[in-house]
């Protein structure tokens, strides 16, 4: 083993090891953390292959720590207790019907919080843990149970679904609309243009009308489609709707649609989970997302069977 090309301890992999050492079972460990056997295995041979040397010995009724694992445990037990003697700590929740769910910010706060009451409500009950990441993590191995993201298609390494599309207008607030007025699409290009980070929404709804699009140096780009939004109501430009995200902000009159005509924006919405066995609580919020997509039945349970 050699960990010389990663010159900092993969410290995401120290609470499965610490887990793992307690309860004597990768299983019992992956049920504490709500991960599976799987993450966990990942997580202690990242660790191992870090450090150089094992851990565990693995046996048919559990595992149990090596000298050197041994070692480990206790440094680490110190470790934690220190980090975790403060009275002010949030500890994040834990338990059968807990579910982590990752997602970009824009989504978690457009799409998902007007909804997450419904979602966590039922039988069974359900705790929704958002994990917001713009990285598009290994769900796998960071223990996320499910994730919701924008995209073009499938990611490898994940089972994937289509949630929903969007067919893009264009909105301003309310006093930007009423000086852009009725017209043709190229009357838009007289404003400023608002994006995030890809372009190519606007791209698809001008070139669906004959229109040619690049970024001009009067338009403006915010990474967070939150942000788009905001500077749109407060009338710096013109943005695209994506509905279903922007719903809310229509329906309160904070922005209105300056043209009615829409396109397809080429990025859609995508529900994703790890590969392997997915635990009861996540399989049930996969179904809850699902009826909130308007999605079919059979599409969701083909998703939570799939292998890949």
């Amino acid at each position: 083993m050699d960990h010389s090309s990663e010159p900092m301890l993969p410290l995401e992999t120290l609470r499965a090891f610490q887990a793992a050492a307690r309860a004597g079972s990768f299983s019992a460990a992956a049920e504490k953390l709500n991960m599976t056997h799987g993450a966990i295995s990942r997580q202690i041979a990242k660790l191992e292959d870090w450090l150089g040397f094992r851990l565990f010995e693995r046996g048919a009724r559990g595992v149990a720590l090596t000298a050197d694992g041994y070692r480990l445990h206790l440094r680490t037990s110190e470790a934690f207790s220190l980090i975790s003697d403060t009275t002010d700590r949030w500890v994040e929740p834990r338990g059968a019907a807990v579910v982590r769910l990752s997602s970009f910010p824009s989504i978690a706060g457009l799409w998902l919080m007007p909804r997450l009451a419904e979602l966590e409500t039922g039988t069974p009950r359900l705790r929704v843990v958002l994990d917001i990441d713009m990285r598009q993590a290994d769900l796998g191995d960071d223990g996320i149970d499910l994730a919701i993201r924008c995209g073009r298609g499938k990611v490898p390494g994940r089972v994937s679904t289509q949630l929903f599309e969007e067919h893009c207008f264009p909105i301003a607030s309310p006093e930007l609309a009423a000086r852009i007025g009725d017209g043709s699409p190229e009357r838009l290009l007289d404003f400023p243009l608002i994006h995030d980070s890809d372009a190519a929404s606007w791209r698809s709804w001008l070139g669906a009308y004959g229109l040619d699009y690049r970024p001009r140096p009067q338009d403006r780009r915010f990474e967070d489609y939150n942000l788009v939004l905001s500077a749109a109501s407060h009338g710096l430009g013109i943005a695209l709707a994506r509905p279903p995200l922007t719903e809310n902000q229509l329906r309160a009159g904070h922005l209105v649609a300056v043209d009615s005509r829409r396109a397809l924006n080429p990025v859609s919405y995508w529900l994703d989970r790890p590969v392997g066995r997915t635990r009861t609580a996540a399989a049930e919020l996969a179904r809850r997302i699902g009826r909130h997509a308007r999605l079919a039945p059979e599409t969701i349970e083909r998703f939570l069977s799939e292998d890949s």
